[in-house]
């Protein structure tokens, strides 16, 4: 299985930066005699597909427009100022379809073959994460004639809503098939080693992350009912400590490839949670110390004498072997305490979610052990009386629902740290009165979306025209 899993991952690294061709392509398939083995190959390598789909520039670049981190240097001084051509988004769009959705479909195909429902089930999750990646990135995409070359060489797209509603049946698919007991996966599934559970849960909290993009908000909060229960069952991708083989893609890229490129000096997120910032979240009740030292570095070894993201040792953040969000109990636990307060379940109702989040922070949650020191971290349960006018919460005196709805949405901004999703909710609420507001890193405009890539505007007859531009809404943002 480690063998397995370190071939496929290479192969994914070289796909990265070289190849459009699939990363099992001719990899141990004898056509004439479709095998198991085969079939759990292909879920592993979609798998690593869907963690490099996630941690790619769907994480590097959203980081620097989200005020999660800065580009410092080369070109990535000019994608923090937003000066992005079509052809940088090339590998990332191919690890959204050429490795991910194409490797998924065969996944499916030989799942199918195999009446192997759990594992066509896992397929289409890992689907569904990736082109919902896909969608909240760039608006409109091919869905349905994506992944047949021979048949659709130029894929349609489709409108980004008709794509929501697709991924959402997909995932009621998954969940369906899953609850069957249907098949058998073990090792080759790297994240649960084939527990349906976790699956399961995994797509109710992938289902409620796209019901809240449509603002659909009381769906949301029944889906997140059935979805990530315990930090255990979250969806993380696992690393090593081999160089260009598993280790963490963020690591590899700010300690080894592109040293000093991105750091995080005037970061949003560092003065939110630095304790000595003026803008500091902390409270009576709350001491952010651990996790600002777990996520940043404050003297940098990548930017000597500046903040950086952490990829200290085995500690930090975006460490060697650090491993990376995908789906999360944290995710789950906020979307149930800001669906529940915007779909009118209630105040207390919508506290009492935010409050077991902060009861598990009190426990350490996800911060490395090493900065849990005396003193470095509180959270401690707010009551209604904190967001009233005057309360610790509410200084300026807004009403007690939107004070709580503010900080809901900056402790989602916060535990969303390297992950895509920030920056989906920070253009989801740009426009509300309340949420992360940022000021634009060059000029008077924050950006939308990325714009499509060269490639797939040079070959795909049906790429959209005119092609929508960096500062252009997608549809389910407007």
């Amino acid at each position: 299985m480690k063998r397995t899993y370190r071939s496929v991952f290479a192969l994914l690294v070289g796909l990265q930066f070289f190849s459009c061709s699939s990363i099992v392509e001719n990899l141990n398939v004898d056509p004439n005699n479709p095998t198991a083995s085969t079939g759990s190959l292909l879920l592993t390598g979609t798998e690593i597909a869907n963690m490099a789909t996630q941690e790619g520039m769907a994480s590097r670049l959203t980081t620097i427009w989200d005020g999660y981190a800065s580009g410092a240097d080369r070109q990535w001084l000019d994608y923090y100022n937003y000066n992005v051509t079509a052809g940088v988004y090339d590998a990332d769009w191919n690890l959204v379809y050429q490795a991910t959705n194409a490797n998924a479909l065969l996944t499916i195909e030989k799942a199918n073959a195999l009446g192997n429902r759990k594992m066509a089930a896992i397929a289409k999750i890992l689907r569904a994460n990736a082109l919902a990646t896909g969608t909240q990135l760039w608006g409109d995409i091919p869905f349905d004639q994506a992944g047949d070359i021979i048949k659709y060489p130029s894929p349609a797209f489709e409108p980004q809503a008709t794509v929501y509603t697709k991924l959402l049946a997909l995932l009621d698919d998954a969940i369906a098939d899953l609850k069957s007991g249907v098949g058998t996966v073990t090792s080759e599934d790297i994240h649960f080693g084939g527990d349906a559970t976790k699956w399961t849960q995994v797509a109710y909290t992938l289902k409620a992350r796209l019901q809240t993009d449509l603002k659909q908000y009381d769906a949301a909060y029944t889906t997140a009912q059935t979805g990530v229960s315990a930090y255990a069952n979250s969806l993380y991708a696992p690393h090593g400590n081999t160089a260009n083989v598993n280790q963490n893609a963020y690591f590899s890229f700010l300690a080894s490839s592109r040293t000093g490129d991105i750091n995080a000096v005037g970061a949003y997120n560092t003065t939110i949670l630095n304790p000595t910032s003026a803008k500091y979240r902390g409270n009576a009740k709350t001491i952010e110390t651990a996790r600002f030292k777990f996520y940043y570095l404050e003297v940098g070894v990548n930017s000597p004498g500046k903040i950086e993201p952490n990829t200290t040792g085995t500690t930090g953040f975006f460490a060697q072997t650090a491993s990376f969000p995908l789906v999360t109990y944290q995710e789950n636990i906020l979307t149930l305490a800001e669906s529940a307060l915007r779909s009118g379940k209630g105040f207390a109702t919508a506290l009492g979610y935010l409050n077991m989040y902060r009861a598990w922070m009190n426990t350490g949650g996800n911060i490395n052990a090493a900065y849990l020191t005396a003193g470095a971290y509180k959270y401690e349960p707010y009551v209604a009386a904190d967001f009233a006018a005057g309360g610790i919460e509410n200084a300026d005196g807004i009403t007690a629902d939107n004070a709580l709805l503010r900080e809901i949405l900056e402790e989602r901004y916060v535990s969303f740290y390297g992950q895509h999703i920030g920056w989906d909710d920070e253009r989801r609420t740009r426009a509300e009165a309340y949420g992360i507001k940022l000021t634009p890193n060059n000029g008077t405009q924050l950006p939308w979306r990325f714009i499509y890539p060269q490639n797939e505007l040079n070959s795909n007859a049906n790429a959209p025209k005119p092609v929508p531009a960096t500062f252009e809404a997608p549809a389910v943002y407007k």
